[in-house]
């Protein structure tokens, strides 16, 4: 009988240290814990501290500017605008954000992926070829949008938006975290710093060693 009910009390305990060792923003125990950079001014909750309640304003919970066209004139030819939680502090374990992203005519939104959040995107202007590239087998789903379409990239895969117009495109994404991350796949590999050795780049990649060296340069961080 002891051994039955020490079983039960083990599986209940790894189901308990389970469900407090998720990966994705916790469901909030109060209404709001609107981030305060000042170590003395509260709880420490999800990498922010807590500002006192009592010190609060409808402006920690505010952000103005995403009517203003963000600026395209870089190589890409795109923009992202983001609110996140370090740009609202109001965020602060709500589990969401949001961003603007503009696109010059055939302009690129670069194939990246967000570690935390599954993305939401709503084309307002234009028409984009909008994908991404499942885990193995690498299987790609790509679709072009409208205005007023709405497609999902899931939390990690790579994904990207090509502008296929002729005309400025505009699109707004929200993401299921305050601070779903951003790795951009050509800048990470090869605007690492300090840079990955170029022997792994030349072997995993198929290319000359010449041109690893090139995209290295091109890629390396100001």
């Amino acid at each position: 009988m002891m051994k039955g009910v020490s079983f039960f009390v083990t599986v209940a305990i790894l189901a308990l240290a389970s469900s407090l060792a998720s990966a994705y923003d916790p469901s909030p125990l109060q209404d709001f814990c609107v981030a305060i950079n000042d170590v003395k001014s509260g709880v420490f909750v999800n990498g922010k501290f807590c500002k006192d309640p009592a010190m609060v304003s409808a402006n920690d919970f505010f952000f103005s500017g995403l009517n203003i066209p963000g600026n395209t004139g870089n190589k890409v030819g795109s923009n992202v605008t983001l609110v996140n939680v370090d740009k609202l502090a109001g965020l602060n374990t709500l589990g969401i954000s949001l961003a603007r992203i503009d696109y010059a005519p055939y302009a690129v939104n670069s194939p990246h992926t967000h570690p935390r959040g599954t993305e939401l995107l709503v084309v307002i202007e234009g028409t984009l070829l909008a994908g991404f590239v499942t885990s193995d087998p690498n299987k790609l789903f790509t679709k072009v949008l409208n205005k007023g379409d709405v497609f999902i990239f899931p939390i990690g895969l790579i994904h990207f938006q090509i502008n296929i117009g002729e005309t400025a495109a505009l699109a707004f994404a929200s993401f299921n975290s305050q601070n779903p991350g951003l790795i951009t796949i050509a800048n990470a590999v090869f605007g690492s710093n300090p840079p990955i050795n170029p022997n792994v780049l030349i072997k995993a990649f198929q290319l000359d060693k010449g041109v690893v060296e090139y995209l290295q340069k091109a890629f390396a961080p100001n």
